[in-house]
């Protein structure tokens, strides 16, 4: 393990999952739970190849690396530095022959057209959407919670032609726009499968939700039962901890 590959601007965060770790900035964008949340809720078989879009520092697959035997999985992120990264992450848990970072704009059809098709495609997407005059597109917190380098339907249009016939989309978003959700799925022949909401705890309302869809898969969806995070003590919910291995 060579620790040179962490910068003095860099942390590095033990997963707790086969002793991989993730270098992230000090400073600016670190993933939460969302992340993990997709990362478990996503189905991924024994030699599937999985894409990840929106990927950041690389916690979705580095999570799916440790949790499950994908044989590849790529992660597409617009944002340079967080690539280096991420690929210094990749050097750091040695698994440069499972997983790979790319430079790219997933607006670029023809960069998606020109990678090989996915079995699961994963997504974080940024969930804010942009209004004129209130977002510097600069700013890159702002590109990764705001709708600054792409959107909704971008990001659905990206899914579908990464993914193989009949294969599987997650993503994870807020409940507030699930009808948009929905709507472009099947615009985009992505038939939604199964939906899960998140609560913070079990006397609010949900913030999270998250989506499983099927590229050109016939209707029938399925609800799963809620996730609460925190507990009414206000620690973490059983679920949580399972999630998080734990228990």
């Amino acid at each position: 393990m060579n620790r040179e590959l962490v910068r003095e601007d860099e942390t590095l965060d033990d997963l707790q999952l086969k002793g991989l770790h993730v270098i992230q900035k000090k400073e600016g964008f670190r993933f939460g739970v969302d992340a993990v949340l997709l990362a478990n809720f996503a189905q991924v078989k024994r030699g599937a190849r999985v894409i990840d879009l929106c990927s950041g520092t690389g916690i979705i697959p580095f999570i799916i690396a440790g949790k499950t035997g994908a044989s590849k999985i790529t992660g597409l992120e617009i944002q340079e530095e967080m690539v280096e990264m991420a690929n210094r992450s990749v050097e750091f848990n040695g698994l440069e022959d499972r997983m790979d970072f790319i430079h790219g704009d997933l607006t670029n059809l023809e960069l998606l057209k020109s990678l090989p098709k996915a079995d699961v495609v994963t997504v974080n997407p940024p969930y804010k959407l942009c209004n004129s005059g209130l977002v510097n597109p600069n700013d890159k917190l702002a590109i990764a919670r705001h709708e600054v380098c792409c959107t909704l339907e971008d990001v659905i249009i990206a899914c579908r032609i990464l993914l193989k016939d009949n294969k599987r989309m997650y993503m994870i978003h807020r409940p507030d726009r699930l009808a948009d959700i929905i709507t472009l799925m099947r615009k985009h022949k992505i038939e939604p499968k199964r939906i899960q909401m998140i609560h913070p705890n079990t006397k609010k309302a949900p913030n999270i939700v998250l989506v499983e869809g099927q590229r050109d898969g016939g209707a029938f969806l399925k609800w799963e039962p809620p996730i609460y995070v925190y507990n009414d003590e206000g620690g973490y919910s059983k679920q949580i901890d399972e999630i998080y291995g734990r228990e």
